[in-house]
């Protein structure tokens, strides 16, 4: 059985570099196809590094939790809220507190390298009726689970992901204001 399938690799191989040797335009065309489709994959990761680096979500990743959370009451300081960060213990479930427009919004920050699950919407949930606000947020250098995205829906919480978290970096960066404003 093995040696029927080498035979019929070998003679594959034989088929393709006879069709190569046999019409050079071809061999040129395939060449440059692949040549082009590799300067533009380099292309693209090399846009995508520069991206990552300077929005600053590299350093973001490399942070403790207190620390991103610290990182967070500047950034949004910075965009305009008026922001208190929580007491490291005892913050029933919020790290910030966020005053916006005579709206108050409870936020928990997550710095994972994982998805963020179901937890972190429970305890942003309850911090919602703890600290009487309006709104509540999870915000993550990661991404959400499937089931933290079905409860916060259900639930009224609003999730700010490693994208979107990325996007208020860079427009803070370029010294943009206003973003995340919005709530949705």
């Amino acid at each position: 059985m093995d040696l029927e399938f080498f035979d019929g690799f070998k003679m594959g191989l034989d088929l393709i570099w006879s069709m190569l040797t046999a019409d050079p335009l071809l061999t040129i065309g395939i060449i440059v196809f692949i040549g082009v489709f590799l300067i533009f994959a380099f292309i693209v990761n090399t846009l995508r590094e520069l991206e990552l680096r300077k929005s600053g979500i590299v350093e973001v990743d490399k942070m403790s939790g207190r620390k991103f959370e610290e990182y967070l009451h500047a950034l949004l300081k910075a965009k305009g809220y008026n922001v208190q960060l929580t007491p490291v213990s005892g913050d029933y479930g919020a790290d910030l507190v966020i005053t916006a427009k005579a709206k108050k919004i409870v936020v928990q920050a997550k710095r994972y390298k994982k998805n963020v699950g179901v937890k972190a919407i429970q305890e942003v949930a309850s911090a919602k009726c703890y600290y009487k606000a309006d709104e509540c947020w999870v915000i993550t250098n990661s991404f959400f689970t499937e089931q933290a995205k079905k409860l916060a829906n259900s639930n009224q919480v609003r999730l700010v992901d490693r994208k979107e978290l990325m996007d208020w970096m860079l427009q803070e960066n370029k010294g943009d204001r206003g973003i995340g404003r919005t709530t949705g």
